[in-house]
């Protein structure tokens, strides 16, 4: 990903992720009921304001998050929780061999502070 970062160091990634055909409402319903462990672990690796917005038209994803600096953020994808949740919403995504949501960076172009 490609990060911008302000002045406090706070950096803001934009990525794009892709659904499959017929499952907006479990995507969704997953979400809603995110598990406390993985947003405890989230919230660790210093994320913060995690927006993902869906593109109906195309059924991608659109995701916007902020990671405060100072936390083993590249360290999530190997935590246990991580792991089991991409087994949990690999069905629902394409996905890598490890179940890892594929993911394409969108680099900022503009910004209005």
């Amino acid at each position: 990903m490609i990060p911008n970062t302000d002045a406090a160091g706070v950096q803001t990634l934009a990525f794009k992720m892709q659904l499959k055909p017929g499952v907006v409402p479990e995507y969704k319903r997953r979400h809603d009921e995110l598990w406390p462990e993985l947003e405890t672990a989230l919230r660790d690796a210093g994320i913060a304001d995690y927006w993902i917005f869906l593109d109906e038209a195309t059924l991608s994803l659109f995701a916007v998050l902020k990671r405060k600096p100072g936390h083993p953020f590249e360290q999530l994808s190997t935590l246990p929780v991580m792991r089991r949740w991409w087994d949990h919403m690999a069905p629902l995504m394409e996905v890598e061999p490890d179940n890892k949501p594929r993911q394409w960076a969108l680099p900022p172009l503009f910004h209005l502070p």
